[in-house]
């Protein structure tokens, strides 16, 4: 191939968005496959899905990669991606593996500062001053943070059916389409079966059929309330910059995130289901500085 690519990705617990950009022209070329998290998965098990979901529909001559992910934390915790990526695409002279939420706050904020948000299965958080990420308030991960995720939605919702807590339309709706559904087979989903974040999250479509009922969009508004509280507001001057969000969960129930953002007096930025759009702009913009 005569033309330079760059493949970037972003990539959650429960899927990855790939861009093969062709830095010429400036088009790309979108993939998805399933998540790469290297805090669940080994190097033998992120190869094969490199192998078969990603590497037949991007073709070879890729020059360069750039890789968001869940659990890339640092260079150790990033080493069975970094592997992976190096043993699938060996023309790659370049490959970067680094965090998912420096992934959102560059495709978020482009080169300039704001607040940068994760809502998808999981959920983070970081002040992006237009180079680099400055701080951010840890995530606690799935079983003891994650508030506003969908994995943290879908957890309160079943916790609230099965302590008979749901209205009683919405217990029969949930009945009827989860029939079966009772104590133990959640508990072996949360305590011994893998990926139980992916698995509560997986209730999050109960949440957006159901989500102009008045008991959902409370137990909505009340877990981005919480992110809000524990997250957002504690950074400085957090008020003084737009708060941008992505991630399906953000993006699908923006109405009330914004209510709930303009609530405690931020100013709302960009919403989007992916970064991956502006982190394409953002790595083009890199080529012509």
């Amino acid at each position: 191939m005569s033309a330079n690519y760059i493949l970037i990705a972003d990539s959650g617990s429960t899927k990855t968005d790939w861009a093969c950009l062709d830095t010429g022209t400036g088009n790309y070329q979108s993939v998805q496959s399933a998540g790469i998290n290297p805090f669940y998965q080994t190097i033998e098990e992120i190869i094969p899905v490199l192998q078969s979901e990603v590497v037949p529909n991007i073709g070879g001559g890729i020059q360069e990669i750039h890789f968001y992910g869940a659990g890339c934390a640092n260079e150790q915790s990033s080493l069975p991606v970094t592997d992976a990526l190096k043993h699938c695409f060996p023309s790659a002279t370049f490959v970067e593996v680094a965090s998912d939420m420096l992934g959102a706050a560059r495709g978020l904020c482009g080169h300039k500062p704001g607040l940068a948000c994760i809502l998808g299965t999981g959920a983070n958080n970081a002040f992006f001053d237009g180079t680099r990420i400055t701080h951010s308030i840890g995530s606690l991960g799935f079983w003891l943070g994650d508030e506003g995720s969908g994995s943290y939605l879908g957890k309160t919702l079943v916790v609230h059916y099965l302590q008979n807590e749901l209205p009683e339309d919405l217990h029969e709706r949930f009945v009827a389409q989860y029939p079966g559904l009772d104590r133990l087979t959640v508990l072996d989903h949360a305590y011994k079966k893998p990926y139980p974040n992916r698995y509560f999250a997986s209730y999050s479509k109960f949440i957006a059929e159901n989500r102009t009922h008045e008991f959902i969009r409370a137990l909505l508004g009340n877990a981005f309330g919480l992110f809000v509280q524990k997250y957002v507001l504690k950074h400085a001057n957090a008020a003084g910059h737009p708060v941008h969000f992505t991630g399906s969960i953000a993006y699908y129930y923006q109405d009330i995130l914004h209510e709930v953002l303009e609530n405690n007096g931020l100013q709302p930025g960009r919403i989007l289901k992916s970064p991956l759009e502006g982190l394409v702009e953002y790595h083009m913009a890199g080529l012509k500085a």
